[in-house]
């Protein structure tokens, strides 16, 4: 076996020492021993990509050194980590290591002692350079920069600028878009399962690029992903609502999609697809509308208490039926008769506090949905004009509103932060500005419910082509009817009435 010396040189300077001048001065390291020497001139000592160097490692692999003996320890390398990445290599085969200059033998206690600090201070470094990766990636991502990975379906890419930054965009492939839009629309429908919709693309040859196979997954990670979506405030309440990060301001919201990052928060819970994600408005326009990808998503989510405004799916009168006696919501439980399930109503005043004689018995919620029902078509019927498509039009007033309301509660949130480190002197002037944020919010949803009560009115024709097709229409849609043209609905004993809003 060989005592190795390596030396290198990077570049010919007077006060650079030569490669000749290395071998001589570790030549007594070896004390005798058998030498084979490798050298490498004209490289730099950043990385280990050096020819003679990787032929000293090979030889090293063949069993055919014992000793590396150097001139300094930076003309093996200059990187901490390199360093002790060849540390572990020489350790593995058994290679002793000496620096002639430093004193630097791997023999002895205080050369191995050496060796761990070295190996201390790589584990620091790969430690940051994995935060600095990190801290770069949250940074351009909160910028709507494009992060790489697989494009969704329905897109291409396209280079673009964002803040001087060169980086992608999505583009919408119109072919690819049309098939997304079909498969939001079926599964807004309640009556299409994943797999419905799976039989339904096969059926009719809808095939994915690369000549891949659809699958249930597959079409249910295109149905959750925000980037399809053409935001809007109800977006904006959504994410926020199932806890996410929302970078992008409430006003960015209008139309564009949407990128969800991971977050910088560490969740335990890996079935959580947004709670402490990043949400950031992208640069490309959105394919979907927020009201059927909302629908989707709610549906994918599989939570009836995820969506900011979806009310209990047990019935579409939940929210609007009250006790007739003491004015408490009625509540839906089910019992089973006859080996079926069956939802009967209460008063939730009766169930919790036993202080109200209830509704005068048991009552089935479908029966009394039916009377609703009929009631609406009948109140209508006082109406002679028709309308033939509902439409989506939202009140600009509405919006603008709706911005300024989620502005204020931003502020308030910021407000509340700071209470827990905060003196007297601020706590006054918190709680004060607090109040006249909360006095400016309650005036705009005053002029909110004007403004809604003055549509409702307005919009009777709206809900005629629902009614028309009531048995048809979604459970989302009975809402919206109900919504529009009732205020409350009191039941008792042998007695419904029904407060209308027209």
């Amino acid at each position: 076996m060989y005592d190795a010396i390596y030396a290198r040189q990077s570049i010919d300077k007077k006060d650079s020492i030569s490669i000749e001048s290395q071998f001589s001065l570790c030549e007594h390291e070896a004390h005798g021993n058998k030498v084979r020497k490798y050298r490498d001139k004209g490289f730099s000592g950043k990385n280990l990509n050096r020819p003679d160097f990787e032929r000293l490692t090979e030889d090293i692999k063949n069993g055919l050194i014992k000793k590396v003996i150097v001139y300094k320890l930076d003309r093996i390398s200059r990187s901490v980590l390199d360093f002790a990445t060849l540390m572990q290599f020489f350790d593995k085969f058994g290679v002793e290591f000496v620096s002639t200059t430093e004193k630097f033998d791997t023999s002895t206690p205080v050369g191995r002692a050496m060796l761990n600090i070295c190996i201390v201070f790589a584990q620091l470094e790969r430690e940051t350079i994995q935060q600095r990766v990190t801290d770069t990636y949250h940074s351009r991502s909160k910028q709507g920069f494009f992060m790489g990975g697989k494009i969704p379906y329905g897109f291409t890419k396209e280079p673009t600028t964002i803040n001087g930054v060169n980086t992608s965009k999505y583009v919408v492939d119109e072919e690819e878009a049309n098939h997304v839009k079909l498969l939001y629309s079926l599964y807004a429908d309640e009556k299409y399962s994943l797999g419905m919709i799976l039989n339904y693309l096969l059926e009719n040859n809808i095939q994915k690029p690369n000549r891949k196979y659809w699958t249930t997954a597959r079409i249910s990670e295109i149905l959750c992903n925000p980037a399809y979506v053409q935001s809007n405030l109800s977006i904006y309440e959504f994410f926020k609502s199932q806890g996410a990060n929302i970078i992008s301001s409430a006003s960015e919201f209008n139309g564009n999609g949407c990128y969800l990052y991971t977050g910088t928060i560490a969740t335990q819970n890996k079935k959580s697809f947004i709670k402490d994600k990043d949400l950031v408005v992208a640069p490309h326009e959105g394919i979907v509308s927020a009201e059927t990808w909302l629908k989707c998503r709610i549906r994918c989510l599989n939570n009836k208490n995820s969506a900011t405004t979806c009310k209990a799916k047990n019935s579409w009168i939940v929210g609007k039926t009250k006790c007739g006696n003491c004015g408490y919501a009625l509540v839906i439980k089910k019992s089973k008769s006859k080996n079926k399930a069956v939802n009967f109503s209460f008063c939730s005043n009766q169930l919790n506090m036993k202080k109200c004689k209830g509704i005068g018995g048991t009552l089935k919620t479908e029966v009394l949905e039916d009377y609703i029902s009929e009631a609406i078509k009948k109140k209508l019927a006082e109406f002679n004009q028709l309308s033939g498509e509902i439409p989506k039009e939202i009140n600009p007033k509405l919006e603008k509103n709706r911005l300024k309301v989620i502005e204020i509660d931003n502020e308030i949130e910021v407000l509340l932060e700071k209470v827990a480190d905060a003196n007297k002197i601020l706590m006054d002037y918190i709680n004060k500005k607090i109040e006249e944020l909360d006095k400016k919010k309650q005036e705009i949803l005053q002029e909110n419910i004007s403004i809604t009560h003055a549509t409702k009115k307005n919009n009777i024709d709206i809900v005629q082509n629902h009614v028309l097709n009531w048995d048809k229409i979604s459970f989302e849609d009975k809402q919206e009817v109900i919504d529009i043209l009732i205020k409350v609905i009191h039941v008792k004993k042998d007695e419904i009435l029904i407060n209308w809003n027209i």
